[in-house]
């Protein structure tokens, strides 16, 4: 069975005539009676090739184009217009549809002679012979002249190809000789940079044209990197080699006298090391190291080529993928802006399924609620609560003192430790009254600390006779006569792994926030987003595992970074990665395919070194139909099954299926803990119930162990007197709303408008029943104000906020917004996962979150991975069972 998408033909070939129409309208009919044949057919081929990403130099802008104000974000990620988008049309996660077609140009040139000049363009020596031609190109013989099928996008059926009559193994255009398997330049517009190919064909068509078939290489800016090939981070140590291409899967026909030059291209050994990159490059015009594909932007490792035949052999000079640290008990994953964890949860219980034992071992976030809540759930990891850029610095500061003291040398074994060394008083000789000795170091930070404003490496101190509570942090300035101490920390801290050290993680994931994209923000940076401080985190992510060279990289955010300034910053994101050699794909993933009632859209990115396999997408496991999309421009990154393409999924689940089981509470309802009052009712309510060690080992006994449980979080935010009573008219009805209330009317364009008929209502209070800022909300079109939810709906997103001002947030058939709990289940956080913090808080960790189911897919694909299990493709069919399914295979070692 085919991958969706392998290089987005099933778009290109719905587009297909709609692109020829609209060429037609700008550079003139292709049928026009005095048009040479031969352009007629480059044009077509040119439409087909700027459709799946055709290198180039720079592409004129679009036409016409969004007003950038108009694009909106809010800060859990929905967009203003949410409801035209919804009331515009539905578009089928499931099934990569065309949604719109730009104009093509044509920019393949062919050589055109003056009446002075003769084309010399000509094919050498006898001609293959036919029988080894039709083993080698069958599908250019096929004796069904209406059955045409090209070696661009890999074999399907395509309407430009050509029929040959024979095939030759040599040519000569220009007085340059060209061999088959050779690489060369192409003529492109004028303007342009000649493109780059390898010339996998020579035949002389049925048309009695001379051809070449060409597999296309990609500079850096022919990809979906684009203009993010410049880095504007000012690290001008980050920009992409201009002599590096990358071989695509992209193929296609051109007249022979397209050739310009020949040009040398060798193949490099991919290396994270880019010092002993750049000293492995021999002599050459250009080089590369991996390959580039269309579908997903995918960049990855590729099969040794034969060049004699130039078909492909199975990997030989890739290394195996064993841990970088070695064979060890568990995977380690940092997770990195972790918020609460959901996203390292779910990455741990899928990659559990596959039987990869991850381990999320370090977590950071500068929210002290999220991580507080981490470190309940997830006891064995070190939650650091700071900014990442402070965690990056003593990252470094650590590397040096490990290396000071030799810990990290293979030569030096460390010490054994034993102690216990965070918990009560320093054990000593006793110290005068009015004097401080330092008893041991347990800590150290980079950033500001309660005490010590200044910006610079800190150690927490416990002082020789006092305990805990009495620990302070200290400049490493002040402790210059403390080395012997330091030293007994670094050695404790080396053996429990307290900070990671580059070559330790296995794993990074982590949601870089990208506040400059935010629609709240009216300075947004259109020219150069880096430059804005609330975008360079972005930039720290990168740092980070440009430092830390982890074995894979995860990275999660909103679909807006594909959308404004053209994308930018997810564009940055893969030409980071790219420019440090690691593999990279990218995916659009809706949450509600993989077994939640909300839609929610998310960009993952994921990264692999050379010597790993990189990780495929996990395609839908629920019917769910979204509104909206993801934008046009990376269509092809939408995980979405093929058209046609044969699928199993279950039903999409309903608000119904997520918390019918939950017992009904008021609004202002304060217990934490709760009992269940009744069993569950569905498939998705009995997993979530499961506890931690049922999860993760599924224990057969598991349903009757988690009735024994309390029920946490389950309390709604309290609204104000007004708010409550404003929810006690709304109508416990579907689609009830503030316009339901009294002296609301609804006019032309669905706008709301005051009724003259009526008399304002006002409450107790004396304000009125229905607030002008619901009636005045996105200019009165907007039906979310004071929405009531209905139990055979699926949710837009889990937002941040539980206010119902703007917001669909109102429980069907209960007076009050949607709980801790609730909100906790949409986004699938298991019934054992305990929030902490004021309840605003606990709401704000919840809808930042990762969907856990996403993440478990994910996790999955990860431990496959791993394991090297799978095939090439870009995307990959979960097991029917999953996740409730019996692991058949031992947790790895």
């Amino acid at each position: 069975m085919s991958s969706p998408g392998e290089d987005g033909s099933s778009i290109r070939r719905s587009k297909r005539r709609a692109a020829e129409i609209a060429t037609a309208a700008i550079t003139g009919s292709p049928q026009e009676p005095k048009e040479d044949p031969i352009e007629r057919k480059r044009a077509r081929s040119v439409q087909k090739k700027k459709k799946t990403e055709a290198p180039k130099k720079s592409e004129p802008p679009p036409k016409a184009e969004a007003d950038p104000s108009e694009i909106v974000a809010s800060d859990d990620g929905l967009e203003a217009g949410e409801e035209e988008d919804e009331q515009a049309g539905e578009t089928h996660v499931l099934e990569r549809l065309s949604t719109s077609v730009s104009p093509m140009k044509k920019r393949i040139v062919a050589k055109r002679k003056t009446d002075a000049e003769e084309d010399d363009s000509c094919f050498l020596g006898d001609p293959v012979p036919e029988e080894e031609a039709k083993l080698r190109w069958p599908k250019r013989y096929e004796k069904d002249s209406a059955k045409r099928v090209s070696i661009t996008n890999n074999g399907k059926d395509d309407d430009d190809d050509v029929k040959a009559k024979r095939h030759y193994l040599q040519a000569r255009v220009d007085r340059c000789t060209y061999n088959l398997y050779e690489d060369a330049y192409v003529k492109a517009g004028e303007g342009e940079d000649n493109y780059i190919c390898r010339i996998v064909e020579f035949f002389e068509g049925c048309d009695g044209q001379l051809h070449f078939s060409a597999q296309w290489f990609y500079r850096a800016q022919d990809t979906a990197i684009k203009n993010a090939s410049s880095f504007d981070d000012g690290k001008p140590d980050h920009f992409h080699d201009d002599r590096r291409v990358f071989l695509s899967d992209v193929k296609d026909d051109n007249p022979l006298n397209c050739l310009v030059s020949k040009v040398h291209i060798v193949r490099v050994t991919p290396n994270l090391d880019l010092s002993s990159k750049r000293e492995s490059i021999p002599p050459c015009d250009l080089y590369f190291d991996m390959s580039y594909s269309v579908s997903y932007s995918t960049f990855a490792n590729m099969p040794v080529e034969e060049a004699e035949t130039g078909k492909l052999a199975p990997k030989s000079d890739i290394a195996s993928g064993s841990s970088t640290s070695g064979q060890r008990n568990q995977l380690l994953l940092l997770d990195l802006y972790s918020g609460c964890g959901a996203m390292s949860t779910g990455l741990c219980l899928g990659a559990n399924l596959s039987g990869v034992n991850l381990q999320t071992r370090w977590a950071v976030d500068f929210n002290p609620h999220a991580c507080e809540s981490l470190k309940f759930n997830h006891p064995e990891t070190e939650v650091r609560n700071e900014l990442a850029q402070d965690f990056l610095a003593v990252l470094h500061e650590w590397e040096r003192l490990c290396q000071k003291f030799g810990f990290g040398n293979e030569n030096v074994l460390p010490e054994e430790d034993s102690s216990d060394d965070d918990e009560g008083p320093d054990e000593g000789s006793t110290v005068s009254s009015g004097e401080f000795e330092v008893g041991k170091i347990i800590d150290m930070c980079y950033g500001e600390t309660s005490g010590v404003k200044k910006v610079g490496l800190k150690f927490k101190v416990r002082w020789k006779g006092y305990g805990p509570n009495d620990d302070t942090w200290e400049p490493i300035e002040g402790l210059g006569k403390c080395e012997e101490r330091i030293r007994d920390f670094v050695r404790r801290g080396y053996n429990k792994k307290i900070l990671p050290l580059p070559g330790t993680v296995d794993v990074i994931c982590g949601g870089p926030p990208c506040q400059g994209i935010s629609g709240f923000n009216r300075f947004r940076n259109y020219e150069a987003p880096l430059q804005d401080e609330k975008n360079k985190q972005m930039v720290v992510y990168m740092e980070i595992i440009e430092f830390l060279k982890p074995r894979f990289v995860l990275m999660e955010n909103v679909v807006d970074i594909l959308k404004f300034a053209k994308g930018y910053l997810g564009r940055y994101a893969l030409s980071r990665l790219v420019a440090m050699n690691y593999q990279s794909r990218l995916g659009i993933m809706a949450a509600g395919s993989y077994g939640l009632p909300q839609f929610r859209m998310r960009v993952f990115l994921w990264g692999a070194r050379p010597t790993e396999k990189l990780p495929q997408f996990p395609l839908p496991t629920h019917d769910v139909v979204i509104r909206g999309g993801g934008p046009v421009e990376f269509e092809s990154s939408v995980v979405a099954y093929e058209e046609n393409q044969p699928r199993q999924l279950k039903k999409e689940l309903l608000l119904y299926d997520a918390i019918s089981d939950l017992p009904p509470v008021a609004n202002d309802e304060s217990r934490d803990e709760m009992d269940y009052l009744a069993a569950p009712e569905t498939d998705f309510q009995k997993y979530i119930r499961l506890s931690r060690e049922e999860l993760m080992n599924l224990s057969p006994t598991g349903e009757m162990l988690s009735q024994k449980r309390k029920l946490l979080d389950h309390r709604p935010l309290r609204l104000n007197d007004d708010d409550y009573q404003r929810v006690c008219y709304i109508p416990k009805k579907k689609g009830a709303n503030f316009r339901c209330l009294p002296g609301v009317t609804v006019g032309a364009e669905n706008k709301v408008d005051w009724d003259p008929n009526v008399e304002r209502v006002l409450l107790p209070s004396g304000k009125p029943l229905v607030p002008n800022y619901a009636m005045s909300f996105i200019n009165g079109k907007s039906s979310k104000p004071f929405g009531r939810l209905w139990w055979d709906e699926t949710v837009p997103t889990v937002v941040t906020r539980a206010e119902p001002h703007n917001q669909v947030i109102l429980h069907p058939e209960q007076d009050r917004v949607l709980s801790i709990r609730e909100n906790a289940r949409l986004q699938g956080f298991p019934d054992f996962y305990k929030f902490f913090g004021p309840l605003k808080e606990r709401y704000m960790q919840i809808g930042n979150a990762v969907a856990v189911p996403v993440s478990r897919a994910l996790g999955y694909a990860l431990g496959q991975a791993v394991q090297r299990k799978g095939d090439d493709k870009h995307v990959f069919i979960l097991p029917p069972d999953f996740p409730n399914r019996t692991i058949q295979s031992e947790i790895i070692d």
